[in-house]
């Protein structure tokens, strides 16, 4: 790894960390069908510890992580459809590239679940997660969807509050 990488991995945070898993855990759940349980399992014994530990996701907030995951599988039949709505026309969840999918599920389940993250921590959150990812237009297409969603789910964090003078 450069030095440039071993900087960046020094900015990330456990639960940026726990995101970038999440991430990757979805992924799995979706292409392989893995319950939600046996992936949290997994990742923590092989990514989180054990000899096969990833230098990243080691540092990960398990119980975000998990948080993320759960979240996302028990609120799936109401983020897709959320994001379906907020796609280009012509495309649907289904047809995005499975990490995107990912990303953007867990973006929403954490704007709909997380109050405790506000509504533009969770979004540049995951732009930056896909970042990790991606390097064209997938972070401006995360930022563009969390966006109107989270604009949607909790518009009294974005109102504009005017002071007197």
């Amino acid at each position: 790894m450069t030095a440039k990488g071993k900087s960046k991995l020094a900015e990330i945070t456990p639960r940026t960390a726990a995101r970038i898993a999440a991430v990757q855990a979805l992924y799995q759940m979706d292409m392989a069908g893995t319950d939600v349980n046996d992936v949290i399992a997994e990742f923590i014994e092989r990514h989180f510890e054990g000899d096969s530990r990833d230098e990243v996701l080691a540092t990960a907030d398990r119980v975000f992580f998990a948080d993320i995951l759960r979240a996302t599988v028990r609120r799936q039949r109401e983020i897709d459809p959320m994001v379906d709505e907020q796609l280009a026309i012509g495309w649907s969840l289904v047809r995005v590239d499975s990490i995107l999918r990912a990303i953007l599920r867990g973006g929403v389940a954490e704007l709909l679940d997380r109050d405790d993250v506000p509504a533009r921590v969770a979004i540049n959150e995951y732009v930056n997660v896909a970042h990790v990812f991606f390097s064209d237009d997938e972070p401006r297409v995360v930022n563009g969807v969390l966006d109107k969603i989270a604009r949607r789910l909790r518009g009294h964090e974005f109102v504009r509050r005017i002071t007197p003078s």
